[in-house]
């Protein structure tokens, strides 16, 4: 059991403060109080229904009645209210009729057996709806520059009252530090503008509790333009006489006069306002004489023309001033400011629960200004109307009650008022006497987080006050130490919670009357920690911005857990962000494409049902600069001015330069150019200028982000005008006729012109005499000189002039008159036949004045007539070679072997070609001959290979006969001795070779010959069969040295094991079925192959290939081969010579189509040779050392 002098003791320390704070249960019995009722003060329009509210509590439940005027009044008994039961609120319907006879004073009062409370008065008035007169207001004339006000005079309504100026188009009037408007609604014009002339100024009011606007008529405003003295005959306005509107000093149009007193009610804002008029507009400055202005609730208005203080208190009191300055001078206002206050609580009474026999004391202080009076009411009657009590004492201030029975319980009122209003506040004492009273319900189960702060409750009532401790588990003395504070409403506070804080805990209420108990079990919970803290990041703008934040709580918060962030205090919702822009997933904040909105502190809040804690992290974004502004032109001079700006913000990232950019609108208007760069460090740069440029500027900044948008442009400043320092430049003069000259010229750009009117001086004279200057100036950029000489050098020269005077003394160029055709064609035409494709040819130049021109070259003509293998003549198809500059040679290739032809030759300068020389006749040699055109093997026996074969198309001469080879090319290391047949009928296109080794396979080599040599080589390969039986031979052509109309394809040849059955019908038969059904099978294969590859024993001759080769000498042209030819099959080692050693076989049938310079012209070095390899598309091909191509011959090995 508690000691009874512990619990005596803890209730003496709690009585007061609890007894003046606690709240009383519903249950326990009390006297009324007010919990709502209808403002002081009501203006309702009659189309409106209103409720006037009155609403307590109290136990017993209270009764409500009303006095209207003083008197009393039933609203139940009222049929045009609606009341509602148990309260005392009723609503007056606009429906029932006259709403304005309930206009009057209503006051509520509510009563129990314990006492009455009452309301403040309520003032009910009706009001109309506000309404403009109709009127017709004459139109408001004013000259310009002079000031005007335009009325508004609203109408009379509950404030709140807003007041707008509008045009028909509903568009508000612009307002500024000229036109703005006062606060009583006029609108005010320091000065007028011929802009200011309309038709339609509205004033609108808006009355925001009667939920209407209403409009005045129009008033029309007409400026009358300025008229200089005894310029009667003026109509308008011009810039001199605008400039001569005389500027005069401010003179205040509200208030008037020069001093004024106002009068401010404590706690409300005051509004002083000083409009001007004067030209220029004068500027509003405000200051207190009598003390300092109080900064921190002071605004300043309507383009400070309106010092506004808030939230008035009695040291606002004193004298302020206004002044209105411009250039011609200053006027000021003083505004005498008294303070003075509406009732207002100094000390407030409260309620008071006393026990039986004791004392008790209410107190009422008030302030204001005047100072108010103060009348007690107990019950809602004035002291002095009831009757005297024994031990109650009533003094101005205070009211003391001794010797409190039951019985004595009242609600008393405390009513203070002046002019400024009236106060008034129930009071109630309540004898009570009450054992402890246990609110807070018994077993209560509270969780704490470690290291937190936790609660426990112990709600009590009773009266005498209770006192209240705590025990935990078995303890019998109450919980004490720092960490440990039991409050006045019983609650347990323990600071720093432990774990070994959980438990079961007990609170103990008693009185002299008895005692309660409530119990509590505590469980202790780990606190939440954030282990990895987001860190500051700074990145560029654009980019993606990742913070991490992870935390760790106890397992028992797992579902309910929950991390947010927030954003400069502001929660983050994911289904809220702006374009999907930023994703929260787990414990990562990510934003996409961030910019400078998104700059700031973002907050981790890891949060459970118990506890939260927070990390913070600073995300810069760095982003180009802002743009400079206040850009100022300063010290200026006839080529110079100086610029000077201020820098916007870096965004975070230092500005490492300025760009300065111009542009000029006299020539290039809306065309800026750079100008030049300026540290980041410095604001103003002194810039040099062209004269007669109309200059406007603008500076970027640049930071390592990238470059700023260039500012607003600055003023624009005009250089003077000056002469030209520059000439044109690139003078030429060049013909556009034999007997003219074009001088044309480069011109100069605007920047250079320096001055207005600009035009161009051209002066020429024939080269190399003594001819005085000719003289032309134009406007354009080019002049014609006509009737000149053909062809002759001309000084000449353009000087740049404008309307200040001539530029510098200009270069003098050489220019041309016109060309002419070439008169005369090459003399002493001559050609050396180099071999069968190529020849020189030589003749003797033009001499220039022949010329009549630029010389670009010589031309050689070549035509073939006729092949010397053909009889009649082919069609005329001419070819020209084009040799450039001095020439009096040219090599001429591609000729075709063994065929007559015809050449000229002519010069040509820029106006075209000259006469040709006379032609010339020639024959090339003969060479060798293409491939033969097929080679076949027709039959094959057990020693004996049958081939036929088809003459060359191209024989490029006289065909004397073929030359075959061949050798023995097994699978084996081993191969064969080369042998060759030399066939000298050119007629012959079939043989049998024959002794040939059984079931061997061999190559054959066939190529035609002239008197130049052996050609191009064309290969076949075949097997000859075995003894004893009958064998199935593949025959494998190799690819051509060149392309033929007919290639050898792949043939069979089959043979018996007798010579005599090879010539029977049936094995004829039998052996063409197996070759079809055999090269059908072949066909498959090589397609599913991609058309095959090489045979193995393909792949090892050309594994022994040796090919002694020479390259072609790099100033000769000689024989070439295609690509095909070098790729062909090489000969073996041991080949022979062909039919004549002393032969050197040469040929090409190149054509020169692909290597003119266009059509069928081809280009050519200055020494003849000709541009690119000649030898075509020739990669690996041999040639001989004795400059002549030779057919590839098989050695042996």
């Amino acid at each position: 059991m508690v000691p009874n002098t512990r619990i005596s003791l803890l209730w003496l320390l709690c009585w007061f403060k609890w007894s003046s704070s606690i709240e009383i249960p519903q249950e326990v019995e009390q006297p009324p109080t007010i919990t709502e009722q209808s403002p002081k003060m009501h203006i309702v329009y009659r189309i409106d229904d209103y409720s006037i509210k009155c609403e307590a509590r109290g136990n017993p439940p209270p009764t409500f009645h009303w006095t209207k005027d003083g008197k009393d009044y039933d609203p139940s008994k009222d049929p045009r209210v609606d009341t509602t039961s148990n309260s005392g609120t009723f609503i007056i319907k606009a429906s029932n009729g006259n709403v304005k006879s309930f206009q009057g004073k209503y006051r509520c009062y509510a009563s129990n057996s314990r006492g009455t409370a009452i309301s403040e008065e309520i003032e009910f008035i009706t009001a109309p709806i506000p309404r403009f007169p109709k009127e017709t207001i004459a139109p408001i004339q004013v000259e310009e520059g002079m000031s005007v006000v335009l009325p508004c005079d609203p109408p009379n309504g509950a404030p709140p009252l807003n007041i707008y100026w509008m045009t028909t188009s509903m568009q508000r009037i612009e307002q500024d530090g000229r036109v703005s408007q006062g606060l009583n609604g006029d609108l005010y014009f320091s000065n007028v503008l011929a802009s200011d002339d309309r038709a339609d100024y509205f004033c609108l009011a808006q009355f925001t509790r009667a939920r209407n606007i209403v409009q005045k008529e129009p008033i029309r405003l007409i400026v009358k333009p300025f008229v200089l003295p005894n310029d009667t005959e003026s109509h308008g306005i011009d810039l001199q006489a605008a400039n001569s509107i005389e500027n005069r000093g401010p003179r205040l149009l509200s208030p008037s006069g020069s001093v004024s007193s106002v009068m401010a009610l404590r706690g409300d804002s005051l509004q002083l306002e000083c409009i001007a008029e004067g030209l220029p507009t004068p500027e509003v400055f405000w200051i207190k004489l009598d003390g300092e202005m109080p900064e921190h609730r002071v605004r300043r208005k309507n383009f400070n023309k309106t010092l506004e203080i808030l939230n008035i208190t009695e040291l606002d009191h004193g004298k302020y001033q206004c002044k209105a300055t411009n250039p011609s001078g200053s006027v000021t206002h003083s505004f005498s400011v008294i303070v003075e206050a509406a009732p207002y609580w100094i000390k407030k009474p409260e309620n008071k629960i006393a026990v039986s026999k004791e004392n008790a004391q209410i107190v009422c202080e008030v302030g204001g200004h005047p100072q108010p009076g103060v009348h007690w009411k107990v019950n809602g009657k004035l002291m002095n109307e009831t009757k005297p009590i024994i031990n109650r004492k009533v003094s101005q201030n205070l009211i003391s009650l001794t010797n409190l029975q039951l019985n004595d319980s009242a609600v008393y009122q405390c009513e203070a008022s002046n002019k400024h209003g009236s106060i008034l506040v129930n009071a109630f004492v309540n004898v009570l006497n009450l054992a402890p009273m246990m609110l807070t319900p018994d077993n209560q189960d509270y969780i704490a987080v470690e290291g937190k702060v936790t609660f426990l409750h112990c709600k009590v009532f009773g009266s005498p006050a209770p006192t209240v401790f705590w025990l935990k588990e078995d303890m019998e003395t109450a919980l004490e130490g720092p960490r440990y504070k039991v409050h006045e409403n019983g609650t347990l506070e323990i600071v720093d919670v432990w774990t070994e804080d959980a438990g079961f805990y007990t609170c103990w209420a008693t009185n002299s009357l008895g005692n309660d108990t409530t119990s509590g079990m505590l469980e202790v919970r780990a606190a939440t920690r954030i282990v990895h803290p987001p860190e500051d990041l700074v990145i560029k703008r654009s980019n993606t911005a990742q913070l991490k934040c992870h935390a760790v709580y106890d397992s028992a918060f797992k579902r309910d857990f929950e991390l947010s962030w927030k954003k400069d205090g502001e929660e983050i919702y994911v289904d809220q962000t702006e374009n999907d822009r930023i994703f929260i997933e787990d414990d990562i904040l990510q934003i996409i494409n961030v910019d400078e909105d998104d700059e700031g502190t973002y907050t981790c809040v890891a949060r459970t049902p118990l506890d939260s804690v927070m990390a913070e992290a600073k995300l810069t974004v760095l982003d180009v600069p802002e743009s400079p502004e206040g850009l100022e032109l300063s010290d200026s001079q006839d080529r110079s001015i100086r610029l000077t700006w201020k820098p916007g913000n870096s965004r975070n990232s230092p500005i490492t330069e300025f760009i300065v950019e111009y542009e000029d609108n006299l020539f290039e208007a809306g065309r800026w150019h750079p100008r030049t760069t300026v540290s980041g460090n410095e604001t103003s740069v002194l810039l040099h200028l062209s004269p007669y440029m109309n200059y406007q500027f603008r500076v970027s900044a640049l930071n390592r982000v990238g470059k700023s948008k260039p500012s607003a442009p600055s003023k624009r400043y005009l250089t003077k005008s000056a002469v030209p320092e520059k000439n044109p430049i690139n003078v030429k003069g060049e013909g556009t006729e034999p007997h003219n000259m074009r001088i044309s010229w480069e011109p100069l750009k605007p920047i250079d012109w320096n001055g207005p009117g600009l035009k161009y001086q051209v002066s020429w004279r024939q080269k190399e005499a003594e001819n005085p200057w000719n003289h032309s100036t134009v406007n354009k950029h080019h002049h014609i000189v006509d009737n000149t000489p053909t062809f002759v050098p001309y000084d000449i020269k353009v000087q740049a002039l404008n309307d200040v005077g001539p530029g510098p003394e200009p270069k003098i160029a050489t220019g041309y008159s016109g060309e002419d055709l070439p008169e005369d064609a090459p003399m002493n035409v001559a050609l050396e036949v180099m071999n069968s494709t190529v020849i020189k040819v030589t003749w003797s130049e033009v001499q220039k004045e022949k010329i009549r021109g630029h010389l670009e070259g010589y031309k050689i003509v070549y035509w073939k007539i006729k092949s010397l293998l053909e009889r009649r003549k082919r069609h005329l198809e001419k070819h020209v070679l084009t040799f450039s500059g001095e020439r009096s040679h040219g090599m001429v290739p591609g000729l075709e072997p063994y065929s007559k032809y015809r050449l000229a030759v002519m010069v040509f300068n820029r106006k075209g070609n000259g006469p040709e020389s006379a032609p010339i006749h020639f024959d090339t040699p003969e060479g060798v001959p293409e491939q033969p055109a097929f080679l076949r093997i027709t039959g094959i026996a057990k020693d004996a290979v049958t081939l036929m074969w088809g003459p060359p198309i191209k024989p490029n001469g006289i065909l004397i006969g073929y030359l075959l080879q061949y050798q023995l090319i097994n699978d084996t290391d081993e191969i064969g001795s080369l042998k060759a047949i030399n066939i000298t009928n050119s007629t012959v296109t079939k043989l049998t070779v024959s002794d040939l080794d059984t079931s061997s396979k061999y190559k054959f080599y066939l190529s035609a010959c002239t008197k130049a040599g052996p050609g191009k080589l064309i290969t076949e390969e075949g097997i000859t069969v075995m003894e004893g039986g009958f064998s199935t031979t593949f025959s494998f052509p190799t690819t051509s040295l060149s392309p033929v109309a007919n290639d050898s394809l792949s043939s069979i040849a089959y043979a018996g094991i007798h010579g005599g059955i090879s010539t029977q019908g049936w094995f004829i038969g039998l052996m063409c079925a197996i070759a079809l059904l055999t090269l059908i099978l072949l066909i498959a294969c090589f397609i599913k192959r991609n058309k095959g590859g090489k045979y193995s024993v393909k792949d090892k001759e050309d594994a022994r290939a040796d090919p002694e080769t020479q390259p072609m000498k790099e100033e000769t042209f000689g024989e070439y081969r295609s690509l095909e030819s070098d790729n062909e099959d090489r000969p073996l080692k041991g080949s022979q010579q062909s039919l004549t050693e002393d032969v050197k076989p040469t040929g090409s049938d190149d054509s020169l189509a692909k290597y003119g310079e266009g059509g069928s012209e081809g280009q050519f070095n200055e020494d003849g040779s000709f541009i690119g390899q000649y030898s075509g598309n020739k990669e690996n091909g041999a040639v001989d050392g004795n400059e002549s191509s030779t057919a590839t011959s098989p050695v042996n090995a």
